[in-house]
């Protein structure tokens, strides 16, 4: 399917093309923009850059908000990006309380799948970075089966606790820039991957950088996904609370009822009646 340029109505550095409308959720930007235009916004984007800026593109949702409401870098990185995708179905649900309408939920390991997609038929390439040992060289050799043209520029999987190790740093940093990709998907979890993000990528001779979270993981099958249907019906929470019930229940009963709290009082000082907003959605 081609991709057609949706025309927006501000410009982000480094793009030749109007950015998508945003929108600032407790101080976090959200742009509300498709899972098409956001394709269509990077790789024309990547084809006609004007600037040697690399584009950052960040993916918040409900977790990142309220981890950022307590991290100030963290949330110093998420406002650095240059396109932010709504990340889950409670952001499209707090955008539409807040009479922001976001078209829908654009996950960010999806956009990461469609982007290589693109990149396969334009000739661009792909630097894997992170996730669990193997993940970025078992998901490069997928998407190399499944789409031809594919071009991986390179892959590298850290060791915990890198970016304490300044060599380790150093290397990586040396891998990539030998590699020079035009897309660079980042897979440290957050907060991490857009710290790093952040701190490396303008001085780096790539095009642009995504942060993907845990989608290497579930691409290389090493980590299992929840099933499609929770994510059209908005229950991706729970299929993932019932398998990590120990890992995830701070996380979905107490982070996502502050989240809640966020949306409430932002919406009170914009004078707005909140409805229902579920306190579990991803």
């Amino acid at each position: 399917m081609a991709l057609a340029v949706t025309a927006f109505p501000h410009a982000h550095p480094g793009s030749t093309q109007p950015a998508p409308p945003r929108f600032y959720l407790n101080g976090i930007p959200v742009d509300r923009i498709s899972m098409d235009d956001a394709a269509a916004w990077v790789i024309h984007s990547l084809r006609h850059r004007s600037s040697r800026s690399p584009l950052l593109i960040m993916g918040p949702n409900a977790q990142l908000v309220t981890l950022a409401a307590r991290h100030p870098a963290f949330a110093r990185a998420l406002r650095s990006a240059h396109l932010a995708v709504p990340d889950g179905i409670s952001i499209v649900l707090a955008a539409r309380l807040l009479n922001r309408v976001v078209p829908e939920r654009v996950p960010g390991g999806e956009l990461m799948e469609r982007l290589c997609i693109e990149a396969a038929r334009r000739n661009l390439s792909v630097f894997f970075l992170g996730g669990l040992p193997g993940a970025a060289e078992k998901t490069a050799r997928k998407f190399e089966r499944l789409y031809p043209g594919f071009r991986v520029a390179g892959t590298d999987c850290p060791p915990p606790g890198f970016e304490n190790d300044p060599a380790e740093c150093a290397r990586i940093r040396r891998h990539i820039a030998s590699a020079k990709p035009d897309l660079l998907c980042v897979a440290f979890g957050a907060p991490r991957q857009e710290i790093w993000m952040v701190e490396n990528c303008p001085t780096l001779p790539i095009g642009a950088a995504i942060s993907v979270g845990a989608a290497l993981d579930t691409q290389s099958g090493l980590r299992r996904r929840a099933p499609a249907w929770t994510h059209r019906i908005g229950l991706e929470w729970l299929y993932r609370l019932i398998r990590e019930p120990r890992r995830l229940w701070r996380r979905y009963l107490i982070g996502n009822t502050h989240f809640l709290w966020l949306v409430a009082r932002q919406c009170w000082r914009a004078g707005i009646t909140t409805g229902a907003l579920s306190p579990f959605s991803n």
